[in-house]
């Protein structure tokens, strides 16, 4: 992910002023830090406590995960869940794999989560819908074909959350394999009649959008 769009004083006010996470949490994200060499690729407090309400907004079942990373996300959504809920996350890396497993063992919501390693797209493609919500956060350069695949499983009135769709701004004016491609990804969804679709400023910016 590039440079924050915000102040770190900005964000810590906005924790201060949303719900706080259990200490799991806290924990779980200080040894992303200090163990994997890109730990900004973890959702912070606030996008993992929003993903959160959108679960339970939706009244979603059954939700999927495309990009787990150490598990945070994940884990945040399947604490969201009703009993019989579950999470498919998707990931491919095994370091961040060992991490999440421990974590999820230790949450009650872990037991919502199956995790699925190996590309993202082998395992949409041996997956049956319906899904209730999605979301996407993974390599940049497959998001559009990770939002076509989802949104034939998704069923009507269901979510598709895309991460990083603002990338720090780069988006105006993209000099990067990874930001020409979430451009490309974004004229694509704005173009798209089968949903409606609003880009959020949160964190590095999140795209919602609801299948018609």
């Amino acid at each position: 992910m590039p440079d924050r769009m915000i102040s770190q004083a900005v964000e810590n006010y906005a924790e201060q002023h949303s719900d706080e996470v259990d200490a799991l949490f806290d924990e779980l994200r200080e040894e992303t830090i200090a163990k994997m060499s890109s730990p900004q690729m973890q959702v912070g407090r606030l996008e993992g406590r929003f993903l959160h309400l959108l679960v339970g907004l939706t009244g979603a079942r059954r939700v999927l995960e495309i990009g787990m990373f150490t598990g945070y996300s994940a884990l945040m959504m399947a604490s969201a869940l009703p009993d019989g809920g579950e999470v498919i996350t998707c990931d491919i890396d095994p370091a961040a794999e060992a991490i999440a497993r421990r974590y999820f063992a230790r949450h009650p919501a872990g037991a919502k989560i199956q995790v699925r390693m190996g590309p993202a797209l082998e395992t949409l493609a041996s997956l049956a819908g319906p899904l209730d919500l999605a979301f996407i956060d993974a390599d940049k350069e497959n998001y559009q074909p990770y939002y076509e695949a989802v949104l034939a499983l998704l069923r009507p009135g269901g979510l598709v959350v895309a991460d990083n769709t603002l990338w720090s701004g780069k988006v105006l004016d993209p000099d990067t394999d990874s930001a020409r491609a979430i451009a490309r990804f974004n004229d694509h969804v704005a173009a798209d009649s089968r949903v409606d679709k609003v880009m959020l400023t949160v964190r590095d910016g999140m795209t919602l959008a609801r299948k018609r």
